[in-house]
């Protein structure tokens, strides 16, 4: 079974598992092992770790990088190519940009990366289309802008959304104000400086034993599930 199936199998358990304070752990289990296969198909084994693939490793450069995200057609390459200098193919069809093309934008001193991305597609965190690709060079952007048709502007948002935050992308929030330090030995640690109502130390060991982690120090700054 491949990661994708392996991915539509624990959704579909997840979808049939009732919510409720005798499911925490499983469901909180099942979403860690989804997790990791989602973040194994952005970075599958034998690429270096990058996921990008040719065409789409391109070099960070300037002061902030940020990536133009959004379905086909919607005006990406229009976008780049009106504030960069950089020509990036528009056209009246579907998936005209297939690689990610640069561009620099020179703002009050600051130049700033602008990444013209191929239009994504539902589904693009399970790896449909070009999505491993897209989404694995948005990780690396400091800014994602999201473009959207200006007829289906809430639909695609919150499809675009979900597709993002599949795969650790957290839009508009803050970083978890959780510390992790490996260690070489001495097991796992866990301490939080609040009450922690949403989960507890066994499950959090054992999310960190699916990412192979056994010796680390843990302390949770916030309650999070």
């Amino acid at each position: 079974m491949g990661i994708v199936e392996k991915i539509a199998e624990i959704e579909r358990e997840i979808a049939r598992t009732q919510k409720n304070k005798a499911t925490e752990y499983h469901l909180g289990l099942l979403k860690a092992k989804l997790a990791k296969y989602r973040q194994e198909l952005l970075e599958p084994k034998g690429t270096g770790g990058s996921g990008k693939g040719e065409g789409f490793d391109v070099q960070k450069t300037g002061d902030a990088r940020v990536a133009l995200i959004g379905f086909p057609s919607v005006g990406k390459s229009t976008f780049l190519s009106t504030v960069t200098k950089t020509e990036s193919v528009a056209a009246s069809y579907e998936f005209t940009t297939l690689t990610c093309i640069p561009g620099v934008i020179y703002h009050e001193g600051a130049r700033i990366q602008l990444l013209d991305l191929p239009g994504i597609i539902e589904g693009a965190s399970s790896g449909k289309g070009r999505g491993r690709q897209v989404i694995a060079v948005a990780k690396t952007a400091d800014l994602v802008l999201m473009m959207l048709d200006a007829k289906k502007g809430e639909q695609q948002k919150v499809l675009l959304e979900r597709e993002l935050e599949a795969v650790g992308i957290r839009l508009n929030k803050e970083r978890p104000r959780i510390y992790l330090k490996r260690k070489a030995g001495g097991g796992v640690k866990v301490n939080h400086t609040v009450p922690l109502t949403k989960c507890d130390e066994k499950l959090i060991m054992t999310v960190l034993h699916e990412y192979k982690i056994f010796n680390a120090d843990v302390i949770f700054h916030d309650d999070y599930s």
